[in-house]
């Protein structure tokens, strides 16, 4: 995990109604313009307005047309600008300022010490759906390496009959695991479990009907050439996948024949380039039924296997 030591403490994240501000279009568009002239991109500009002030990109675009409208923000501009300077100093991810991510149809509290999760990994939720044979009943599922509970959340909410299971080692991806499962009240059908992997699984292995999972993929030498905005401020341990990325993905795929009930599916991202080592692994291990699925951009970035037996 990177180190913030030197750096000031974190500005409190905006508080949606507590510092309320209405402006006209043109004085936020001369705004906009003002903070773009400090430098980073449009598109992380325009994020902060609207996750940080409210400001949905739609409503954004209209702006333009109406430049005498009257715009109301969630928080001040001057809030906003101490975020936005912040984030071009330090290069602290958005996210961690404001303390919030959107994911699927979630806003999910993060905080630096927890992988930020990605717009790709919402596809993991999708074909874990859509992979469990209809009408099949699913009792047991686990996610490991929660990070900030996304995964385990959006599998409690999609098969609401279910136990889950979100494990993770980082005490403080867990703390943040356990205050988003309370935020949706997931806490009694989702149980956080400190360790690596299948460990703390083990008084339910062979019982899993489906396993999830995001784990650290990047080669070690690659981590060097992430953009600043990842390699130094999110944590190492969920990034690292030691020297050929796939450390952590044979720890995993080598305990699935003794966690996953028979027939248990297992279903992992991975690296874009690493597709055949990850088929490979899952094969030489005895699973059987390989898939490899696709990302947004069409990439091999996904892989589920089943163990053999069952259903």
């Amino acid at each position: 995990m990177a180190s913030h030591a030197g750096t000031a403490p974190l500005p409190p994240p905006p508080v949606q109604g507590a510092d309320v501000q209405s402006i006209t279009a043109s004085e936020l568009l001369g705004w906009r313009r003002r903070m773009l002239a400090l430098g980073g991109a449009p598109a992380a500009l325009d994020w902060l307005l609207d996750l940080g002030g409210g400001l949905r990109w739609s409503q954004l675009q209209s702006l333009w047309s109406h430049p005498e409208a009257d715009v109301p923000l969630q928080c001040s501009l001057a809030s906003l600008e101490a975020l936005w300077r912040r984030h071009l100093d330090t290069e602290e991810p958005l996210q961690y300022l404001v303390g919030r991510c959107p994911w699927r149809d979630l806003e999910l509290p993060v905080a630096p010490g927890v992988l930020i999760p990605r717009q790709e990994t919402e596809l993991l939720v999708d074909l874990a759906l859509s992979l469990w044979p209809s009408g099949l009943p699913l009792s047991c599922w686990a996610d490991l390496g929660t990070g900030s509970a996304c995964l385990a959340i959006a599998l409690a909410r999609g098969l609401p009959s279910s136990r889950g299971f979100a494990v993770d080692a980082s005490p403080e991806a867990r703390a943040q695991a356990g205050a988003n499962l309370s935020r949706w009240n997931l806490q009694h059908r989702v149980t956080l479990l400190a360790g690596d992997w299948w460990q703390p699984l083990e008084p339910w292995w062979g019982r899993l009907d489906l396993v999830v999972t995001n784990p650290p993929y990047i080669p070690s030498a690659t981590l060097a050439s992430l953009e600043p905005v990842v390699r130094d401020h999110e944590p190492r341990q969920a990034l690292d996948g030691g020297p050929d990325g796939l450390m952590a993905i044979r720890t995993i795929v080598a305990g699935s024949l003794r966690g996953l009930a028979p027939g248990g599916l297992l279903l992992m991202e991975h690296h874009h380039d690493q597709s055949e080592a990850v088929g490979r692994l899952f094969l030489a291990a005895g699973l059987e039924r390989l898939g490899v699925h696709a990302d947004l951009e069409g990439r091999a970035r996904f892989a589920s296997a089943r163990r053999p037996g069952g259903r």
